[in-house]
C-alpha cells in the first residue's frame, strides 16, 4: 500500500520518538482504527460495564450498551442484533420458568466472566420516623418475604433476627423484577438449594420448576419493576416505606440506601461488600470442561453453605457472551474492538470494581478469560499480556485472591444472638441506627467488641478502606499502595494510551516531530523549488 507523504512523515516521526525513548503521538497510537460495537443484557453488571465504556472512550473505542436484562441480552445475541451480550446466567436451553428455549449454534459463542458481586436486598424502613440502616434477616425470612409467606415487618421471625430493633407494624412490600433477569435466576437457584420446600410450594401453582427462574412469578402484595434500576428507584421513593427489593449492591450504594445483612452458614449477618464476596467465591466451582456450552460457568452450591464467618451467601459472577465466528453484522474489525475492550476490563477495569460495589475477578478467571478473548474473530492471537503485568487488585504472586486474604472477620455483634450492631450498611454506612437497651447491654458486655474470629478471641477491627490512587495507579488499602506494602503484589498497569493536558514531554515530542518533518519533507521541498526556478 502506497503511503501519503503525511502518513510517511507520521511514521518517521513515531520511529524517531520511540528511538528517543518518548511516547509516540496519539495519531500513531490509534492505528488500529477501532470500529464501534454494541451489546445488551444484564442490569446487574451494567454499572461496571458503563464505567468501563466511559473509560475506554478516550482511547477511540466506542461501545454502546443497552441494559435490558440478561434474558433480553441473550435473545438479542441469538438474533444477531448485538455484537456481545452480558448475562448473569448461561443460555437456558431447557428453561423451567415458562420462557422460550435458547438454542445457540454450537461453537458460535464463548462465556467470559467479567466481574463478581453480591445480589443485595435494598429496603426502605423507618422506626418512629427514623430510617433503619442496620436490618438483619435470615435466608429463610428472605425466602418467605419473596414468596408471600411473610407480609408484616413486625413478624416474629423478623423480630428474632433484630433483637435490637422495635419492628414497626408496617406491611412488607416485595419489589421483584418484571423482566427476564439474571438476578431473579440467581435468587431462585439459591432458594432451591437452601429452602427447596418453600420454593416448590411457591412454584406449585405458578408453572416454575427446578431450574433458574429468570422471570420471577408474581404474587399478591408484590410490585414488579424492570431492571435493577427500576427496582432500586421504586424502593428509594418516599412513598415506598416498607418496600424491599433485590438489586446488585452498587445500586443501593448509588441510591444512598441500606442493604440487609444476610445470615450466613457460620451464623453471622454479613453485608455484600467486595471483600465478603471475594471470600464467598473461593468456594465457587468453575466448569473446566472445554465444551464452550459450559466452560467457565459457575456452580454456587458450596458458596451457599461455606462456613467462613465473612461469607455473603448470594455472591456470583456475571459474564460476557462472546461471538467466536463471523456472522450477521459481526466482523473481524468489530472483533478487534471487542477484544481490546475485554482485555482492558479484565485487568485495568477491575481496579474500579470495588468502588462501584463489585468484587474484582481472581487470577485464575482472568487467565481463562484471556484464552476466551483469543477466540473472538479479529482478536490478536497469542498476543495477550502476561498476567504479571495485569493491574488487577486481587492478584498475588502465589495465586491467592488478595481481597479475600485481607477481608476482616465480622464484628461479634453481627453474630446471631442478643446483640445487634448499630453501623449502617450499603449507601448508609455513615448513618448508625440505635439499638434497644437489651441489645446495647449485650454489646457492652463484650459481644460487640473487636471482631469475631472463627477460632475464638478477637481479630482486627473494621474493614480496610480500599480506593483507587491515581498517583501510584494502584488500588490501595490495608497493606497496599502508599499505606504499606504487600511483597506478593506485583501489579503493573495495563492502560490504554491516552493523555490530557500539555507536559514537557509533549513539548519535546513537538520539537522532535518538527525536526523529523523537516528531515522527511525538506529535501522534497528544496527539490521542487529548484525545479520551479529551472
Amino acid at each position: 500500500m502506497k503511503l501519503s507523504p503525511w502518513r510517511r512523515a507520521l511514521l518517521a516521526m513515531s520511529s524517531l520518538l520511540i528511538a528517543l525513548g518518548l511516547p509516540a503521538p496519539a495519531m500513531a497510537v490509534y492505528a488500529p482504527n477501532y470500529v464501534p460495537i454494541n451489546g445488551a443484557g444484564s442490569t446487574w453488571a451494567a454499572n461496571a460495564i458503563n464505567q468501563w465504556i466511559s473509560a475506554v472512550h478516550q482511547n477511540s473505542i466506542r461501545v454502546d450498551y443497552s441494559a435490558g436484562g440478561s434474558s433480553d441480552g441473550r435473545q438479542r445475541f441469538l438474533q444477531k442484533t448485538v455484537d456481545f451480550a452480558a448475562s448473569d446466567i448461561p443460555f437456558q436451553q431447557r428453561p423451567t420458568d415458562g420462557s422460550s428455549p435458547e438454542n445457540p449454534a454450537p461453537g458460535s459463542y464463548a462465556y467470559m466472566p467479567i466481574v463478581a458481586g453480591g445480589t443485595s436486598f435494598m429496603y426502605n424502613l423507618k422506626i418512629a420516623g427514623r430510617q433503619v440502616t442496620n436490618l438483619r434477616l435470615s435466608g429463610e425470612v428472605l425466602a418467605k418475604i419473596f414468596t408471600g409467606g411473610i407480609t408484616r415487618w413486625d413478624d416474629a421471625a423478623i423480630k428474632a433476627d433484630n433483637p435490637g430493633l422495635t419492628m414497626p407494624a408496617v406491611k412488607v412490600v416485595p419489589v421483584i423484577r418484571s423482566d427476564g433477569s439474571g438476578s431473579s435466576a440467581q435468587f431462585s437457584l439459591w432458594m432451591q438449594a437452601a429452602y427447596p420446600q418453600i420454593w416448590s410450594s411457591f412454584c406449585s401453582s405458578r408453572g416454575c420448576g427446578n431450574g433458574a427462574a429468570s422471570f420471577w412469578p408474581s404474587f399478591s402484595g408484590a410490585i414488579s419493576k424492570s431492571g435493577d434500576l427500576g427496582v432500586a428507584s421504586h424502593v428509594a421513593q418516599t412513598y415506598s416505606e416498607g418496600a424491599i427489593g433485590y438489586v446488585q449492591y452498587s445500586y443501593a450504594k448509588n441510591a444512598s440506601f441500606p442493604v440487609v445483612k444476610m445470615l450466613n452458614a457460620a451464623g453471622y449477618y454479613v453485608e455484600p461488600t467486595p471483600l465478603n464476596v471475594a471470600v464467598a467465591l473461593q468456594k465457587a466451582e468453575i466448569e473446566s470442561n472445554p465444551d464452550p456450552a459450559v466452560y467457565l460457568t459457575q456452580n454456587l452450591r458450596n458458596v451457599y453453605t461455606y462456613t467462613d464467618p465473612r461469607v455473603y451467601p448470594m455472591s456470583s459472577y456475571s459474564y460476557f457472551i462472546l461471538p467466536t465466528v463471523v456472522s450477521g453484522n459481526f466482523s473481524e474489525a468489530k472483533g478487534a474492538t471487542l477484544a481490546a475492550f475485554s482485555t482492558y476490563f479484565e485487568c485495568e477495569g477491575q481496579q474500579q470494581a470495588p468502588d462501584l460495589g463489585y468484587s474484582p475477578l481472581p487470577r485464575n478467571l482472568v487467565e481463562a478469560s484471556f484464552k476466551q478473548i483469543e477466540k473472538i474473530p479479529g482478536a490478536p492471537k497469542g498476543g495477550r499480556p502476561p498476567l504479571e503485568s495485569c493491574n488487577n487488585p486481587t492478584f498475588t504472586a502465589d495465586g491467592h485472591n488478595r481481597l479475600a486474604d485481607i477481608a476482616p472477620q465480622p464484628q461479634a455483634c453481627d453474630k446471631k444472638g442478643p446483640a445487634q450492631c448499630t453501623k449502617g450498611t450499603g449507601g448508609k454506612q455513615n448513618q448508625d441506627t440505635p439499638v434497644n437497651q437489651a441489645a446495647a447491654a449485650a454489646n457492652n458486655s463484650g459481644a460487640g467488641t473487636g471482631t469475631a474470629n472463627p477460632s475464638g478471641g478477637a481479630s482486627a477491627g473494621p474493614a480496610p478502606s480500599l480506593s483507587y490512587d491515581p498517583l501510584t495507579d494502584q488500588y490501595v488499602g490495608a497493606g497496599n499502595g502508599r499505606g504499606g506494602g504487600d511483597p506478593n503484589v506485583a501489579a503493573v498497569p495495563i492502560a490504554m494510551p491516552s493523555g490530557t493536558g500539555w507536559s514537557g514531554s509533549q513539548t519535546l515530542m513537538l520539537i522532535a516531530g518538527l525536526i523529523t518533518l523537516a528531515l522527511v519533507l525538506g529535501p522534497g521541498i528544496v527539490s521542487w523549488m529548484l525545479r520551479r526556478r529551472q
